[in-house]
Parts: structure tokens; C-alpha cells; sequence
């Protein structure tokens, strides 16, 4: 597992090691160094949130707003590139583009996570994000590394009608509506991967949604012994911010 066995998404026997916005327990979360520390802990791919910035280029980012992470106001889709430059999110990282960290990650497999509108009526706008993220990753021809999320289904449809031959996979949480924590939209969306909150997966339910055909990747996954049931379950991937760790408890 890890830099030794790069695979692309799917099913597998063993899961892989995902790091949740890098190795985000040992770095700042979706910066470089997270995603440079992921790699040197043996991950076999990387999980990194993406939304537009007001100049338009697709940063890779958690927070609608900037208080958590840069300690200044400001939301963070109404900022151009140039000021989102300026903060320094500890030890000299900046907030990345899509594009410099897919060079960053060379072979490693990459799960891009397309970022919600925090409001519904921004949501039911096309602000171009599903376009911008297919042309980039074709241009640096992600292939079989690239898994594209989300936990709006709508988003995921218009990333699928712009880049048919990229895997997708369906996010959701337990405190969602029933039909978006059942996964209801997934025969429609037809996405390669469901990714469950870890509360939602039992034995019944990893029997269920592999039997309906699709990998399952499971997040955020940090206790040992929760790596361990799900290992036993027989999931695909597990999504954790301590990959070293994760992959030391699978290992042992």
C-alpha cells in the first residue's frame, strides 16, 4: 500500500489510504506541505476540496469564509486570486491552485471534491466550477488517478456531462435529508464510488451498495479500531487525516 502500490479507484481488497485534505494531522490542511507529507506517509492518494475564486481559478479550499484558516474576514468565492495570495496559512503556505497540486502529486490518485454554494439559490447557478475542474484535469491528462465528488447531486451531474471518462463519487452525511444520506439520486448520477459518512456503514450496507456495483470510500476514519471494522467490512478506501497512522493499524 501506499507509493508502493498506486492503483486507480475502484474496488479493491484492502482499502486505500486516502489523506483527508493532505495529511492534514501533521500539516495545514490543503496546502502543498499536506499533500507533500501525505506522500511521504505511504497514502496512496489524496482527498482536496475545490471551489472558484472571484477571478475565476479553481483554488483548493475548505471554508466558504476565511476566518478558520487565514484569520481575516472575507468570503472566500468573492476574493480574488491575488489577495487569497496574500494570507499565510502558517509556516509560509498559501492556498493552492487545482493545478498546483495536481503537479505536486505526480501518480499519486487524487480525490477532487467539488464544493457546495452555501446557499441554494447559488447552488441552482452553473458558476462554471465542474467545467473548469474537467478541463483541468484533462490537461494534465489525470485519467484513472482522478475521482471527482460532491455532495450536491446537481453539481455531479454537470461535472459528469463534461468529463464522462473521470470516476465520480457521491458524498454524503448523516445529518442530510433521508433521500441524500440513502444515496437516493446514485441510479441516476451513476457515480463509480459512494462515500459515506464512517456512522452510516455497517455490514448490511457495505453488502448493499457493493452488490448495486459501486466502490465505497469511507470518511473521516482516524480511530484504530473503527479502521479496523471497516477494513473487515470490506470497504474500498478510507479517508483519514493521519495516513502513517492509518496505514501502520491496517498493516499491524
Amino acid at each position: 500500500m501506499g507509493a508502493d502500490r498506486i492503483a486507480s479507484w475502484g474496488r479493491h481488497e484492502r482499502p486505500l489510504i486516502i489523506a483527508h485534505r493532505g495529511a492534514s494531522h501533521d500539516a495545514v490542511e490543503n496546502t502543498l506541505a499536506a499533500f507533500r507529507v501525505a506522500r511521504e506517509q505511504g497514502a496512496d492518494g489524496v482527498e482536496l476540496d475545490v471551489m472558484r475564486c472571484a477571478t475565476g481559478e479553481v483554488i483548493v479550499f475548505h471554508d466558504d469564509e476565511l476566518e478558520r484558516l487565514g484569520k481575516r474576514a472575507g468570503n472566500t468565492r468573492a476574493t480574488s486570486l491575488a489577495a487569497l495570495r496574500e494570507i499565510d496559512l502558517g509556516g509560509g503556505e498559501r492556498i493552492p491552485l487545482l493545478d498546483e497540486v495536481l503537479e505536486e502529486l505526480g501518480t499519486m490518485l487524487v480525490n477532487v471534491e467539488l464544493k457546495l454554494a452555501p446557499t441554494w439559490w447559488a447552488r441552482a447557478l452553473d458558476d462554471g466550477l465542474a467545467a473548469s475542474v474537467a478541463e483541468i484535469l484533462a490537461r494534465h491528462a489525470a485519467g484513472e488517478r482522478a475521482l471527482v465528488s460532491s455532495f450536491d447531486p446537481w453539481l455531479l451531474a454537470r461535472f459528469r456531462r463534461r468529463a464522462r471518462g473521470i470516476a465520480t463519487g457521491l458524498l454524503f452525511a448523516h445529518d442530510q435529508s433521508l433521500p441524500l444520506r440513502r444515496a437516493w439520486s446514485a441510479p441516476l448520477l451513476r457515480p463509480a464510488a459512494l462515500h459515506p459518512e464512517a456512522v452510516l456503514v455497517d455490514a448490511r450496507a457495505v453488502a448493499d451498495w457493493h452488490a448495486r456495483g459501486y466502490a465505497l470510500n469511507v470518511w473521516t476514519v482516524d480511530d484504530p479500531a473503527e479502521l479496523r471494522l471497516l477494513a473487515a467490512l470490506g470497504v474500498d478506501g478510507v479517508i483519514t487525516n493521519r495516513p502513517k497512522f492509518a496505514r501502520s493499524v491496517l498493516q499491524s
